[in-house]
């Protein structure tokens, strides 16, 4: 039997008055700004940090409002660790941050939970990469708070997000078509008085109504209880 462990829908939830304060910082964000968001326990490959750090240094070029938040912590969770300095240090020497980018580039750390939530909340899009691997809670969370995702065309991202339904789909490599699809996306938040596209604002809904339907932790916890009990172990 497979049941996922349930993603906590009644938490998890869009809140359009949501507001997320850079920690450290004067700076605060919510809807009405242009944000691109990423999360991760740590930023390394499998997760395709290096790929979100070219997509978030072209868009800051492109988009002088466009801020980029990077939740996580500087460590590598899953494969092995570079041998000089860390990826973040090493996509930063790399590639094109100038001052202007780096006042718009905001690396939080690992958050709280509440926090968390609210960087979710105030997301204009959402990215997400990952190698063929564990799935994140963090995708299905994203998800369930109403963002708007575009996400490496990957297993087993496939299995949840149909591209152009209730996500983007873009290949894992292809950097410039991430660049072209988030950047369609924030233009047409711009034109829109700060509100997306309709057809973005059905895919956000299709988002969180895929969570709902199918890995509501309502629906599955009393399942995955069920199961133990029809085992016959006993305490």
């Amino acid at each position: 039997t497979v049941i996922h462990d349930g993603i906590d829908t009644d938490y998890f939830i869009p809140n359009p008055d949501a507001e997320f304060k850079i920690p450290d910082s004067n700076i605060v964000l919510s809807c009405k700004d242009e944000v691109l968001t990423y999360a991760t326990r740590g930023m390394e490959p499998y997760r395709g940090f290096p790929q979100f750090m070219e997509i978030a240094e072209k868009l800051l070029q492109k988009r002088k409002n466009l801020n980029v938040v990077i939740a996580g912590e500087d460590k590598v969770c899953y494969g092995p660790k570079p041998r000089n300095g860390t990826f973040k240090e090493i996509m930063l020497k790399q590639l094109n941050f100038n001052e202007d980018k780096l006042k718009r580039l905001h690396f939080t750390g690992g958050l709280p939970y509440k926090e968390y939530r609210k960087l979710l909340q105030i997301s204009s899009v959402h990215c997400y990469l990952t190698y063929p691997f564990v799935l994140s809670w963090s995708m299905l969370e994203a998800m369930a708070a109403g963002c708007l995702i575009v996400a490496s065309k990957t297993q087993p991202v496939e299995e949840v997000i149909k591209d152009k339904q209730n996500g983007y789909l873009v290949n894992f490599y292809n950097i410039e078509e991430f660049v072209k699809t988030i950047d369609e996306i924030l233009e047409a938040k711009a034109n829109n008085g700060g509100i997306h596209s309709d057809k973005n604002q059905k895919i956000k809904m299709n988002a969180r109504k895929t969570i709902v339907e199918n890995y509501d932790l309502k629906e599955l916890l009393p399942r995955h209880i069920e199961m133990i009990k029809n085992t016959g172990l006993k305490k």
